[in-house]
């Protein structure tokens, strides 16, 4: 059995200058090809269960699946609950055996951030998994702003929470289907000045290739959140299946031909990422 935690697998990549991609899932046919893609590149990866796939399968379920996939694996897995918004949807994590617990509240107020985020690290530690939280507030494109990361605010909400990795808002936005984009490396430089905990990039799918390689070998950046471009990869494998035979209509025998293409989009972003 590899399952592991956060923790487990992002202080080596802080101390041997790489970063872990956190895979967001939706279904059992992305994370098991997730997996298949972490074993061929012979890197962990971290499973992630975010608002959406919660809304489809219930966290027992998902923490089942992650487990399972685990327990066959010959790399590190992590089974990760992503944007966790209240104590109980965390604590209803850690009891269907996630191993790292992502509290978000980057919406709240400083002092109200700190005081949640650290009642869910001491719950996460007191049962030996790891927490993450999020200082600053990462936006959605075309949708809601982002309020970047402030050092100092940054520096008081790492100490005063005791997370084992913290995300941060650095010109990263989550569901950006381009990488036209980029992020703030003097800000990210800051940050890192002034804590050593491993940070993490939500919204990584928005981030050029090149500049996550960088960041990965060169800064404290431990952690890039990819989505979007697996979500779309995913997609366009599914589309093409069930345009090639109008009259199919069986699902399993469709979902099939998504496998080959997601293992190789995920291998592309986790190769880039190992530095």
């Amino acid at each position: 059995m590899t399952l592991v935690t956060l923790k487990d697998v992002l202080q080596p990549a802080l101390s041997g200058g790489y970063a872990v991609g956190g895979l967001v899932c939706l279904g059992w046919e992305d994370m098991r090809a997730y997996v298949a893609a972490a074993e061929a590149e012979k890197c962990p990866v971290i499973l992630q269960a975010g608002p959406g796939c919660r809304a489809h399968t219930p966290l027992p379920v998902l923490g089942k699946m992650f487990r399972h996939l685990a327990e066959g694996a010959s790399v590190p897995v992590v089974a990760h609950l992503d944007h966790g918004y209240t104590y109980d949807e965390c604590s209803e994590a850690l009891d269907a055996g996630f191993t790292s617990l992502m509290f978000d509240g980057s919406r709240q107020p400083l002092a109200e951030n700190i005081a949640q985020t650290r009642a869910i690290v001491e719950m996460a530690h007191g049962a030996g998994i790891s927490c993450e939280g999020e200082i600053g507030f990462v936006g959605y494109d075309d949708g809601e702003a982002s309020l970047g990361t402030d050092p100092a605010e940054a520096a008081r909400f790492a100490a005063e929470t005791g997370v084992d990795a913290m995300a941060i808002s650095v010109g990263n936005v989550h569901l950006q289907q381009d990488q036209s984009g980029g992020l703030d490396e003097d800000r990210i430089a800051a940050i890192q000045a002034v804590t050593d905990v491993p940070l993490v990039i939500h919204g990584g799918s928005g981030v050029p290739a090149d500049q996550r390689r960088t960041l990965a070998q060169t800064s404290n950046v431990c952690k890039f959140n990819i989505g979007t471009e697996l979500r779309m990869a995913f997609g366009q494998a599914m589309r093409e299946a069930v345009n090639s035979d109008p009259e199919r209509f069986d699902r399993v025998s469709i979902l099939k031909e998504t496998h080959d293409p997601v293992v190789a989009a995920a291998r592309r972003v986790l190769s880039n990422m190992k530095g």
